[in-house]
């Protein structure tokens, strides 16, 4: 989940082009109605912190409408931890003013400040029109490539490149994991030279900071000791660190959302931001359930009204079928036959027996109940009965590790499974397979789905968050029977609810090969790019400028 927090109110900034509306829109407030109001548009940094750049950037000229000329640059923050968690909170703050480019970003947020450039469109009339180019800081505890544990790190990657190709100044400040000696993903960060120190732990801690300029974006890693340990960034092989539990001193409790021993960060921030965003509309309604928001539902609820939901992006250039370097053939939406070549070449790596009409069902994920592993285990004595094969990656649970073994051992011709994850492997089940399992409990987005249908391999998914959202059921009278959807997203969560859906799957994959192809091309023409995404996070970045602010 992101938040948006904006100190300000600022311009008010139009939804991207040709993006998809979303939810939660705000009422535009006539001219001059914050001066009515008398909120004061000052950006508040502080003096110390991190330089907003390292880097020569291309030099903007900035223009501000007349009514806006006496005033500055306004913020905003995502996503924002709770009071004092970042360096340098006992210096005064500084105010800056609209020739802030020597502005500094303030720790534990992400930050983005709004200027307006104007050019003419081209057409019949020219016309000078505003855009609006947001500078933006992400603060994320991983960031691909150069430390992911799942999705986050994937956004947080590939997002910032994407508003950074649309004209945005983007900056990503993360950890720099060493994991134990290793700083090989870091080998083109330089030494800054900053160093500060900050209260905790029972001592002075000191503080480096390392930065990349990449693909237009400032990688900016925060370096220490605690960030050195062996093992993924939240634990070990003996299991979590015990720090991630910090408890905060006393002189970090400045809300009353702090009652004693703890700080619930998230809920800080739900409490005091002015957007929300989760990774899929679905799952932002989900959150504002029982079962779905873990104890912060009713919460949640009460701040509906600023909540969305943007699908998360794919990376297109790594996940392309036409020029994919871990596949050994290529295809497209407009020449398939590669797609038959992957699989057959899927069965002969994983010892099945090479047939191309036969059904293949993959499942790529982590092994736990969250990922409804459970439901495949009870299902494949009946799966198994079926005329197909079934492929599965992952890791995890132990017990559903020994269990993948077990099964290759009693459905020899049939179930293959690779213990452990490997990106090429998982490329290539993705190419092979004809059809992607994913009875997921819950799934706030996903992305197997997406990439599934990028390769034309259609998707059985749980009807849960993300996957509801982006797999259409398949219904093969529309559209005068030539038919529309994308795969098949099934409900309730149970084992007979799955086999149905994979049942339906089978059958048409076997006996309606027209319409089977059809179902391919529609998912491969989705346009599931972060570009896309980029567009609709513009549209809430104006949004929240034009509200007012949630906390003053």
């Amino acid at each position: 989940m992101e938040v948006l927090r904006v100190a300000r109110p600022a311009l008010a900034a139009s939804s991207a082009p040709g993006s998809r509306p979303l939810r939660g829109a705000p009422r535009r407030l006539p001219p001059g109605a914050w001066r009515a109001a008398g909120s004061a548009p000052r950006l508040r940094r502080r003096l110390g912190d991190l330089p907003l750049t390292f880097c020569a950037a291309e030099k903007r000229e900035e223009v501000l409408p007349p009514a806006f000329e006496e005033k500055d640059e306004s913020e905003v923050l995502l996503p924002a931890e709770a009071p004092g968690s970042g360096p340098c909170f006992d210096e005064a703050p500084e105010v800056l003013g609209a020739e802030g480019s020597k502005g500094r970003m303030r720790s534990s947020t992400i930050a983005a400040t709004v200027s307006e450039e104007k050019h003419e469109n081209v057409g019949e009339e020219k016309q000078s029109r505003p855009v609006i180019r947001y500078n933006i800081i992400f603060v994320t505890a991983e960031a691909a490539p150069y430390s992911k544990t799942g999705g986050l790190g994937d956004v947080c990657g590939s997002l910032p490149i994407a508003l950074a190709a649309r004209g945005h100044r983007v900056m990503v400040v993360s950890p720099r994991y060493l994991d134990g000696v290793s700083d090989e993903k870091f080998a083109n960060a330089v030494d800054t030279g900053c160093r500060i120190k900050i209260s905790c732990f029972g001592g002075q801690q000191e503080v480096a900071f390392f930065q990349e300029y990449r693909a237009g974006v400032d990688w900016v890693f925060v370096d220490h000791l605690s960030y050195h340990r062996p093992g993924n960034p939240y634990g070990d092989v003996y299991g979590a660190y015990g720090d991630n539990q910090w408890v905060f001193p006393t002189w970090a409790r400045t809300h009353a959302l702090d009652p004693g021993k703890s700080v619930n960060l998230l809920k800080g921030a739900v409490v005091t931001v002015d957007r929300i965003v989760t990774v899929s509309q679905g799952y932002s309604w989900e959150i504002t359930t029982p079962e779905g928001g873990y104890g912060l539902h009713e919460l949640l609820n009460s701040r509906k009204s600023v909540l969305n939901g943007i699908t998360n992006g794919i990376d297109v250039g790594d996940w392309d079928p036409a020029s994919d370097q871990h596949i050994q053939f290529h295809y497209s939406v407009n020449d398939l036959s590669g797609k038959v070549k992957c699989k057959m070449a899927l069965q002969e790596e994983f010892g099945l027996d090479v047939r191309p009409d036969c059904p293949l069902i993959g499942f790529i994920g982590r092994l736990d109940m969250q990922k409804g592993t459970d439901l495949i285990m009870m299902a494949m004595p009946e799966l198994m009965k079926e005329d197909i094969q079934f492929v599965m990656l992952g890791s995890g649970d132990a017990g559903t590790e020994q269990w993948m073994r077990t099964a290759e051992s009693i459905y020899r011709d049939k179930f293959r499974g690779w213990v452990g994850f490997n990106v090429a492997i998982s490329h290539r089940i993705t190419a092979g397979c004809d059809i992607l399992l994913m009875p997921s409990r819950f799934e706030p987005c996903g992305l197997n789905q997406l990439y599934a249908m990028r390769y034309g391999t259609v998707p059985v998914v749980h009807a849960t968050g993300g996957l509801k959202d982006t797999v259409e059921n398949f219904n093969p009278y529309a559209n005068e029977g030539s038919g529309k959807g994308t795969g098949w997203a099934f409900s309730p969560l149970s084992k007979d609810s799955m086999l149905k859906a994979l049942n339906l799957a089978i059958r048409t994959y076997r006996d309606f090969k027209p319409s089977w192809e059809g179902l391919m091309k529609r998912g491969m023409s989705k346009d599931f790019t972060w570009d896309n995404a980029a567009a609709q996070y513009e549209q809430v970045f104006g949004w929240a400028f034009i509200d007012p602010p949630y906390v003053r």
